[in-house]
């Protein structure tokens, strides 16, 4: 079991600045329901359903990804539900707007941890975020799963927090991999949004490329750019001017997209690099013939062979239009945990589930999960490119 704690005010005055890869939302009305009444001590769910809370951001910059979250439990609990549901009730849904604020995410913790009803928490998405939320659910004894925080500190606040993400140290390294020994590059440039995650995130790619062991290989340009910009044409210049054979690019899809085209402008040779919060059907529809070729490390791969992975993505497709994304995948497993292991558990009591999500072994979309100690999961990436629309396995 997890021995680390760490006390709720010093980690909120340490993470309230945090921020992730994810930019801010612009403010909205909560898609958050009521709170009820204020639990102490370990506490489980009362109520003719069992309800998980989704917390995200619903409205606003980045709202494909809480909606994302919101669907994928949706479809898991209604996969649940037609099989009779978890200890004898219905589960149930519940979403909360975030608006992807440390502020708004503060205010619905608190309502969600007042709440009997509330069997446990998916969500928040940006690392900051979920910094700052964690420690109330901790303090409150209310299970958190984040499928998309990837700050090394997030699972450390306590042994109700979960992540069913890898720390982003660890697909840094699988990005590099592909750069260096994939693609063969040499010259490489980052490009980088200018949110704690993506400062963090550039810097872990500078040091490991400095650490890789090879002479030949070294950075030789590194550009920072406000997230949702037009024009990233003065910062491509820099990049192109220094050398750059293969672009490493430290942001999502809205970053990715236009940053190749741009790029292959002045530049149609350049190699491009991202991450998994890029990985999704928006970056090909934003992006179209420039994103061919650009490459990512990734957990969760849409066009596996795997049945189950098959028939997710059909029937998540079917639903709701547009395949889901690799942290909208996480999303989903994340939910099938949770509910595993309050059947595990025959009640809905927090300490209890608590305890069956260290010991529970999970095969999902996303692969075969288990929480370590830390409340972590370490999961093998596949390297996964863009080729003629579609993604696809790199050779």
């Amino acid at each position: 079991m997890k021995k680390r704690a760490i006390s709720f005010m010093l980690a909120a005055a340490m993470t309230a600045a945090l921020v992730s890869g994810c930019g801010s939302a612009p403010k909205a009305e909560s898609a958050g329901a009521a709170a009820g009444s204020e639990a102490s001590g370990s506490k489980g769910a009362s109520g003719e359903t069992i309800q998980i809370a989704v917390a995200g951001p619903m409205t606003g910059d980045n709202s494909e990804y809480g909606i994302g979250f919101t669907n994928a439990a949706n479809l898991m609990a209604e996969q649940w539900n037609a099989e009779g549901g978890v200890l004898g009730k219905q589960v149930e849904i519940v979403p909360y707007d975030d608006k992807n604020t440390s502020e708004e995410a503060t205010t619905i913790a608190q309502k969600i941890v007042s709440d009997k009803k509330v069997a446990g928490v998916i969500g928040h998405f940006a690392s900051g975020v979920c910094m700052t939320a964690a420690p109330i659910y901790q303090e409150n004894k209310i299970i958190e799963i984040s499928p998309s925080s990837s700050h090394p500190d997030y699972a450390g606040i306590g042994d109700y927090i979960f992540r069913n993400n890898t720390v982003i140290s660890k697909e840094a390294s699988a990005g590099v991999d592909i750069a260096i020994n994939d693609m063969g590059k040499k010259n490489i440039g980052i490009i980088s949004i200018m949110t704690d995650w993506g400062t963090n995130t550039s810097q872990i790619v500078k040091q490991l490329i400095e650490e890789s062991g090879n002479a030949d290989v070294k950075v030789v340009a590194h550009e920072e750019v406000m997230e949702g910009s037009d024009d990233y044409s003065p910062a491509i210049t820099k990049l192109n001017e220094a050398g750059a054979d293969v672009v490493i690019c430290c942001g999502m899809y809205n970053l990715v997209a236009p940053v190749a085209k741009q790029y292959k402008q002045i530049n149609p040779d350049i190699a491009i690099v991202g991450f998994s919060n890029a990985y999704s059907q928006q970056l090909i529809e934003l992006g179209g013939d420039a994103v061919e070729g650009v490459c990512f490390p990734v957990i969760f791969f849409s066009e596996s062979d795997d049945e189950n992975v098959k028939s997710y993505v059909e029937t998540y497709t079917e639903k709701f239009g547009s395949a889901p994304s690799a942290l909208t995948s996480q999303a989903y497993d994340s939910v099938g945990m949770l509910l595993t292991a309050i059947k595990e558990a025959g009640t809905t009591d927090s300490e209890a589930v608590k305890s069956k999500l260290y010991e529970i072994d999970y095969k999902g979309v996303t692969g075969d999960t288990k929480f370590d100690e830390n409340g972590d999961v370490d999961k093998e990436f596949v390297k996964v490119t863009i080729k003629d629309g579609k993604f696809v396995k790199m050779n």
